[in-house]
């Protein structure tokens, strides 16, 4: 079977320190972590953590809340370039081969920009000079992921990350795994109740655990096997709702422990699936 890893955080960050997490995740019997870069802290101590227990530390999340203004004229965007080309600098340092970006944020952005490519264009540069791959991850806004997909096809140090659930709700349940199946280099496997509006939002983004949604997961199994993926499974998840949502109500109960049993056994059931 393949690796199974988990992202940290899983909204007990404020009530369990992520490396008091990732010690706990290994108990658990999950194979490795992923973690968001800590821009103050650092991610040296997770590393070195995820190493004394024998875990995979499978990629660094690069931050993505101001990534919509390197595709902006204003002087800002080479701020939030050097921000970036840090995050990928400092997963090097660890010896983290995958940093997994978003290519924009906002649903009101619809227009690539030269400018944007050009910087974009910076960070896969930083990443070949360190020997680390950038998995876009698709989000709102594919047509910058497109953008950026095509831009660099041919570049060592750039893949595509399939957000299951971010194909769902923000990508209106288009087969990307098919369209970037060349590309292809990460996951990151979660669910949601797809659009539950007239229009999308972040709302819909729920990162429920496989099985608890909407998602066809035989359909993912069958699509990542006819594409030949064969990489660890991730899984980008959380135990609470979104802002007046209750998808995760089922999980209230449990502590961190028990949902982190729970998200294996779930990951566990999704990964036979590609034994069938």
């Amino acid at each position: 079977m393949r690796q199974l890893i988990l992202g940290t955080g899983l909204g007990y960050e404020k009530e369990i320190p992520i490396a008091e997490q990732i010690v706990r995740i290994k108990n658990a019997g999950w194979d490795g972590i992923f973690t968001e870069w800590d821009e103050h802290r650092g991610i040296k101590e997770y590393a070195r953590i995820a190493k004394e227990n024998d875990l995979v530390y499978g990629s660094v999340h690069a931050p993505f809340d101001k990534v919509d203004q390197l595709w902006e004229k204003d002087g800002a965007g080479d701020a939030e370039t050097e921000r970036l080309a840090r995050c990928i600098r400092e997963t090097a340092e660890i010896g983290v081969g995958i940093v997994v970006m978003h290519a924009i944020i906002g649903f009101d952005k619809y227009r690539p920009t030269n400018i944007g490519v050009s910087r974009f264009y910076k960070l896969v540069q930083t990443a070949e000079e360190y020997g680390v791959k950038i998995a876009f991850e698709n989000t709102e806004g594919s047509v910058y992921l497109d953008t950026l997909l095509e831009a660099f096809s041919d570049y060592e140090s750039v893949g595509f990350c399939i957000d299951t659930g971010h194909e769902m709700c923000y990508n209106y349940g288009h087969d990307l795994i098919g369209k970037y199946c060349n590309q292809l280099i990460a996951t990151h496997l979660n669910d949601n109740m797809k659009v539950t509006g007239r229009t999308i939002t972040w709302l819909d983004d729920a990162h429920m655990l496989p099985f608890d949604g909407r998602a066809n997961w035989h359909d993912i199994a069958a699509r990542l096997k006819l594409v030949g993926y064969e990489g660890p499974f991730t899984f980008e998840v959380t135990s609470k709702s979104k802002p007046h949502r209750a998808t995760h109500d089922r999980y209230s109960t449990l502590n961190f422990d028990e949902f982190v049993s729970l998200a294996l056994r779930k990951a566990k059931k999704f990964a036979s699936m590609m034994d069938d």
